[in-house]
């Protein structure tokens, strides 16, 4: 029998609506076009651009979806051991997901396969310091990323309609990390593949525990894990 899954009840307000949506193009355009302008007269590498970016989006939605995050702790606390079997779950399905996808490309699109522009400006980046890369992907843009794309996209969407909001989601999250190379050159819209399983993965844990913080915890396990294994690539390089 198919388990019924519990009403779905993390909401953002209506403000915090607007707060979480109303920061995606500051995130994605205005403020990474105001640090770049900015970077020759304050004397600041790419690395040091990305932490303040991600530093400044941490601390906005702390600040103005802090009620939220709040109220989205009591699930956690409530059931902890269920949102932690939920993250180990879904990352075990991330990482056979890859597999799978994996395996695809190098058989219908191994150029693909050969090199993640994402992965590579991440590698340079981490080269710079490792320190402020860690920091910025393991502990901010998770935080971010789930309040922008998970409560503010899926959330707002998963009240009208569960498959629309799966779908805006993933699409949009997996979509933000190619799109400053897609611009440059329309072949790397196919690495959107690469990103659809954790995009879809994401959005389960935070529908199946009710709580954004189970997001944030597995996006965190992500980038841990990937960061890691991107430094044994780079040492064995």
């Amino acid at each position: 029998m198919r388990r019924e899954l519990p009403e779905f009840t993390s909401r953002l307000s209506r403000g915090e609506t607007i707060a979480a949506l109303l920061y995606l193009p500051v995130h994605l355009a205005l403020l990474p076009l105001a640090l770049v302008l900015a970077a020759p007269y304050l004397g600041l590498g790419e690395t040091d651009l990305n932490l303040i970016l991600y530093a400044v989006g941490a601390v906005y939605m702390l600040l103005l979806l802090f009620k939220f995050l709040r109220r989205d702790f009591d699930p956690l606390m409530d059931r902890p051991g269920y949102c932690l079997m939920e993250i180990i779950t879904n990352y075990a399905l991330m990482y056979l997901a890859n597999l799978v996808v994996a395996s695809l490309l190098m058989v219908l699109l191994p150029q693909l396969a050969e090199d993640n522009p994402n992965n590579s400006a991440i590698m340079d980046m981490a080269g710079q310091n490792w320190g402020k890369m860690s920091a910025m992907a393991v502990f901010l843009a998770p935080i971010v990323e789930e309040c922008m794309f998970r409560a503010g996209i899926f959330g707002t969407l998963r009240r009208y309609n569960r498959w629309a909001a799966y779908i805006a989601a993933t699409l949009a999250f997996s979509a933000y990390h190619v799109y400053a190379y897609a611009v440059q050159d329309s072949i790397y819209w196919l690495y959107i593949i690469q990103y659809i399983p954790v995009s879809f993965l994401l959005c389960r844990v935070y529908e199946r525990t009710n709580t954004i913080w189970s997001s944030i915890f597995f996006h965190m396990l992500v980038n841990w894990v990937s960061m890691n294994a991107l430094q044994m690539l780079e040492e064995l390089l």
